[in-house]
C-alpha cells in the first residue's frame, strides 16, 4: 500500500494501548484505539479503516461484519485465538479475511491451570487474608496429595499439551480426551480414551478445546452425572464449555467438590471491567460466588508479559501479510 495502513482497535484497555504502541515503531501503522466494545451500535466508528482488531468479548454477528463491510474494512483481526464470536459465513459472503492468534504462550494459560489447581486444593486464597488478620487456625484448610490422582484432559493442542507435561511431573495418571492421538503425550505415559471413561476416573477434570457446536455445553447435568463424587472441575477454555445451571446444581449436592473458573459463559457483560461499585445482576454468577468450593479469575490465564507481547507481534504480522504481502497468515478457515 501506498500509504498507512489503518487498524481500528477495539476494546482498547491499558495492555493493548501500551504493547500495541511499542509494537507499532516497528510497523507504523496508523492506529485509531476505541475504549469500547465492538457491537452493533459502535462498528462504524471504524469508517475508513481498513481492518479492525477485537477480543473475545467483542460481539462480531452478522449485523456487524456488515456494518464493517459497508465502512471500507477489508480484515477482522483477532488478538486471541478463539473465533467463535464472528459470522465466519457472513465474512465469506463479503470477502472478508478473518486472522487469529493461535499460538502466545501455552505457558501462561497452562501455568494459571495448575494455579487454580492448587489454589482450590490448598486453599491459598483463604488463608492468606485469615494470616494477615492475625488468624492461624488450620480449620477448614485441609488440602489433598495431588500426587498419584488421576487428571483428565479435555483437548490436547499446544495449551493441553503443557498443560499434561506439568501435571506428569506431580505424577499424576493422565487421560485424553481428543480426536487426535499425540504420540509425545503417550510416551509421558498418558492414555487416550473415551469422554465417558475420563469423566468416570477422573479426579480432576481440566478443559483445553475449542468452542464448537460439538463441545457447547459439553459439561452438563449428564456429563456430571458420570463422574466421581467431589471432582475438581477447571475451565481456562470458552465459557460456554459448562452449563452453568448444571454445575450450580453439581456444587449444591456435593457432586462438585471444586471448582475453578477463568472464564464464564456470560462473561461479556463482567470480564475486563470494574464493576466494585456497581450491583451485577447476573444472578447464576452472584450464586456462583456464594460457594466456598468456587474459584474464579476474570479471564486472565493469558495475561503474562511474554503472552501479550507474543499477541501484539503476531496480531501486527498478520495485518502487514494480508495487506502488503497478499496473504493472510493464521487465517481462520471457512
Amino acid at each position: 500500500m501506498d500509504r498507512k495502513i489503518k487498524v481500528t482497535v477495539f476494546n482498547t484497555k491499558n495492555w493493548v494501548f501500551d504493547s500495541f504502541l511499542q509494537m507499532n515503531k516497528e510497523f507504523e501503522f496508523e492506529l485509531d484505539f476505541q475504549e469500547t466494545r465492538l457491537y452493533s451500535k459502535t462498528a462504524s466508528l471504524a469508517r475508513g479503516s481498513d481492518a479492525v482488531c477485537v477480543f473475545v468479548n467483542d460481539d462480531v454477528n452478522k449485523e456487524v461484519v456488515e456494518i464493517l463491510h459497508d465502512e471500507g474494512v477489508k480484515l477482522i483481526a483477532l488478538r486471541c485465538a478463539g473465533f467463535n464470536n464472528v459470522a465466519l459465513d457472513k465474512a465469506k459472503e463479503l470477502g472478508m479475511e478473518v486472522v487469529r492468534v493461535p499460538a502466545y504462550s501455552p505457558y501462561a494459560v497452562a501455568e494459571h491451570t495448575l494455579g487454580l489447581i492448587l489454589s482450590l486444593n490448598r486453599k491459598f486464597h483463604k488463608a492468606h487474608p485469615r494470616v494477615r488478620e492475625g488468624n492461624f487456625s488450620l480449620d477448614n484448610l485441609l488440602g489433598f496429595d495431588i500426587h498419584e490422582k488421576v487428571i483428565g484432559v479435555i483437548g490436547a493442542g499446544k495449551i493441553g499439551q503443557t498443560f499434561i507435561n506439568m501435571m506428569s511431573g506431580f505424577g499424576c495418571k493422565i487421560l485424553i480426551y481428543d480426536k487426535y492421538e499425540n504420540q509425545e503425550m503417550k510416551d509421558l505415559g498418558a492414555e487416550y480414551v473415551s469422554l465417558e471413561e475420563l469423566y468416570g476416573k477422573s479426579d480432576i477434570i481440566s478443559l483445553h478445546c475449542p468452542l464448537t457446536k460439538d463441545t457447547f455445553h459439553m459439561i452438563d447435568e449428564n456429563a456430571i452425572d458420570q463422574m466421581k463424587r467431589h471432582v475438581m472441575i477447571i475451565n481456562t477454555s470458552r465459557g460456554k464449555l459448562i452449563d452453568t445451571d448444571a454445575v450450580i446444581k453439581g456444587l449444591k449436592s456435593k457432586k462438585i467438590g471444586y471448582l475453578g473458573l477463568d472464564v464464564y459463559e456470560e462473561e461479556e457483560a463482567l470480564f475486563f471491567e470494574d464493576l466494585s461499585e456497581t450491583i451485577i445482576h447476573d444472578d447464576q454468577f452472584v450464586r456462583l460466588q456464594t460457594f466456598p468450593n468456587v474459584l474464579i479469575t476474570a479471564h486472565q490465564a493469558f495475561f503474562t508479559k511474554e503472552a501479550v507481547m507474543n499477541i501484539a507481534e503476531t496480531t501486527f504480522e498478520n495485518i502487514k501479510n494480508y495487506f502488503i504481502h497478499g496473504r493472510a497468515d493464521n487465517t481462520v478457515l471457512f
